[in-house]
């Protein structure tokens, strides 16, 4: 998909590219979209994984309690880059960026909001959106940036923003 419309790459040239017979693609696969939805599934379970990882072990976290080696999300999005770049530049997966932003929407619906208790007068839904579309900002930045940054700079970019947004008045 870096080099050739979706729409125009044929079986053979996925069988080709990864070195197999178009036997073990049909006996896994019946289409080229079964493909890529198991591959956006692989994406986004990672996706899921890292973003959980600061947190697993803690009812509620603190800033204080976040380093650049505990924040996973941005290794995750290295590990993809690939992926990340054509979804950012391309039209290839129309929809996708919104389903990357629903997914960590939901992540903090589920997670952060229940376990803190701290959102008193704050909607959640709206408290939500606004992690995950700042998440997704950072990561659409650094992939137009062409991953000038290590993973743990922009963990470190993470961590300064939360921090500092906490002693806005």
């Amino acid at each position: 998909m870096e080099n050739k419309d979706f729409n125009k790459i044929t079986i053979t040239d996925i069988v080709n590219i990864s070195n197999l017979n178009r036997g073990t693609f049909y006996k896994h696969y019946q289409t080229k979209e079964e493909l890529l939805g198991d591959l956006i599934e692989e994406v986004l379970e990672d996706l899921i994984r890292s973003y959980r990882e600061p947190y697993l072990q803690k009812d509620i976290l603190g800033i204080s309690d976040l380093s650049s080696s505990s924040i996973k999300i941005f290794e995750h999005v290295f590990l993809y880059a690939k992926f990340y770049k054509i979804t950012i530049h391309s039209n290839v997966l129309p929809g996708f960026q919104n389903k990357i932003c629903q997914v960590l929407k939901n992540l903090v619906l589920q997670d952060l909001t229940t376990k803190s208790g701290l959102l008193k007068n704050i909607n959640p839904e709206i408290f939500s959106s606004y992690i995950a579309y700042a998440i997704f900002g950072l990561i659409v930045e650094w992939v137009n940036g062409n991953f000038s940054y290590t993973p743990a700079y922009m963990s470190e970019q993470l961590i300064g923003i939360l921090s500092y947004t906490t002693f806005i008045t």
